[in-house]
């Protein structure tokens, strides 16, 4: 498994509770790379969200690896964009693919403990990464 994913499990398993996990999840947004603001429109926007989220995938040329980055208007979704982009950017559109999410918050007991509407918005950001990917896998 790829190593910032095992980094991002460990580090879960580390902390004793789900306040210090938030806390992480919401230092992560704090560490966001910034948007432009002109990155902040319509066809960056994730729809799906009860927050605002904007999603951007740069192309990193050389492997032809996809690099995200990402924004909320409210401090835990930025914490979830963190999440997402630990396990999802600089990987190319195939190892994108091959991630199986579902396994993945499953080990991080990650969707027993965010309301249902974030959970909704946390698979549109997912479903947003990986349509993206699918679109360059068929370039």
């Amino acid at each position: 498994m790829d190593n910032s994913i095992e980094q991002l499990k460990m580090t879960f398993e580390m902390l004793p509770d789900w306040e210090e996990r938030y806390r992480f999840i919401i230092d992560l947004g704090r560490k966001l790379e910034p948007l432009e603001d002109d990155e902040r429109n319509e066809a960056t926007r994730v729809r799906g969200c009860m927050s605002q989220v904007w999603l951007v995938a740069d192309d990193d040329g050389a492997d032809e690896s996809l690099h995200f980055r990402g924004d909320s208007d409210a401090h835990i979704v930025r914490g979830l964009i963190g999440v997402l982009l630990m396990i999802y950017s600089d990987k190319t559109p195939q190892q994108i693919a091959d991630i199986d999410i579902n396994e993945i918050f499953a080990d991080l007991n990650l969707e027993q403990h965010i309301t249902m509407n974030r959970r909704n918005g946390l698979f549109s950001m997912v479903e947003t990464i990986q349509r993206t990917a699918h679109r360059r896998l068929n370039a």
